[in-house]
């Protein structure tokens, strides 16, 4: 009854001090349960047990957030851009909801250095700071409410940390932009993204293929399938807007001289297979794990060498014969 009369006293005193302090340095709040938020600071690799076993981390809360983010987020643009439509406010919703961007502000707001996580483990992944902002979301949310946390998250977090006139600027989704390019286009795309042979459970690492008309044009890696596939779509992309594209672009128009029999429609989907090794460098500027290759198709009339085959011919133009 008289908890709240006490609550001064255990943040300056109590046993749980110190998390009533980062909560305050970090958000500028003073917590009504404290638990939510200590709860929030646990990685999975540090996981707490019930007496049943259970584990107790952060991953719930974190799922908690994520959405909870997503609506102040998608209602703060709404109100900042009047006249814009949906496709580009979900554009500038993902930029900023995107783990990079999360991971970005977790380190500048401070929250990243008090994550609670195995010592000496290989859990780097670099999702694990924005995943502890978003679970610190979820916690005070349930602490305060939905309006509080609006509040919040848009006068202390995106308004300080987020510059919406240099994110409009910036191109981030660059497989949307792929998969929009070939709909036009009429061509077959397929983001072909698997385990590499390096993952584990602790430190997951994955490599998408990206296959134009059966055509592999380039790779890329991430800790994540979306990452993976996101850079895979960067380095096809980088590649359609220089000289190589040209030449990437002749293997399709090659391949679509005569129609495989029984080949499915113009369209997209994502397939989860294993990824063969593929051949050829990164363009400049690419993401790290970002590559390009012209890679063997079904059916190919010219011969080729592939993109970074290292044969002294330009990429992708025709090998004269002898």
């Amino acid at each position: 009854m008289f908890g709240f009369l006490l609550r001064p006293l255990r943040k300056r005193f109590g046993r749980d001090r110190e998390y009533y302090k980062i909560v305050d340095t970090v958000f500028g709040i003073s917590p009504n349960n404290i638990e939510l938020y200590k709860l929030a600071l646990i990685h999975r690799s540090a996981s707490l047990l019930t007496e049943d076993g259970v584990p107790l981390n952060n991953e719930r809360l974190e799922f908690l957030g994520d959405a909870v983010l997503e609506a102040v987020v998608s209602d703060y643009l709404f109100i900042e851009f009047p006249g814009r439509d949906e496709g580009f406010l979900t554009q500038m919703r993902s930029k900023i909801v995107s783990r990079a961007t999360l991971n970005q502000i977790s380190i500048r707001i401070g929250l990243s250095q008090h994550i609670i996580m195995q010592q000496g483990g290989v859990y780097v992944q670099k999702h694990l700071f924005g995943d502890a902002l978003e679970a610190m979301i979820g916690a005070i949310y349930l602490d305060k409410g939905f309006d509080f946390v609006n509040r919040l998250l848009i006068n202390r977090i995106l308004k300080e940390n987020i510059n919406l006139q240099t994110i409009t600027r910036t191109e981030s989704d660059f497989k949307s932009r792929l998969i929009e390019w070939c709909q036009k286009s009429r061509r077959e795309i397929v983001f072909d993204t698997a385990h590499t042979p390096e993952s584990t459970a602790q430190s997951p690492e994955f490599r998408s293929r990206v296959l134009i008309d059966g055509v592999e044009m380039g790779y890329g890696n991430g800790s994540s399938k979306k990452e993976a596939e996101q850079h895979a779509a960067y380095a096809v992309s980088q590649a359609l807007s220089d000289e190589t594209g040209y030449h990437l672009l002749e293997l399709l128009d090659d391949s679509l001289d005569e129609p495989l029999p029984g080949e499915p429609a113009a369209g997209v989907r994502t397939e989860n297979s294993a990824a063969g090794d593929v051949s050829g460098g990164a363009p400049a500027g690419a993401p790290e794990g970002a590559g390009r290759s012209a890679g063997r198709r079904r059916r190919r009339r010219k011969k080729t060498a592939p993109a970074g085959s290292g044969s002294g011919e330009p990429e992708g133009k025709e090998v004269p014969r002898g």
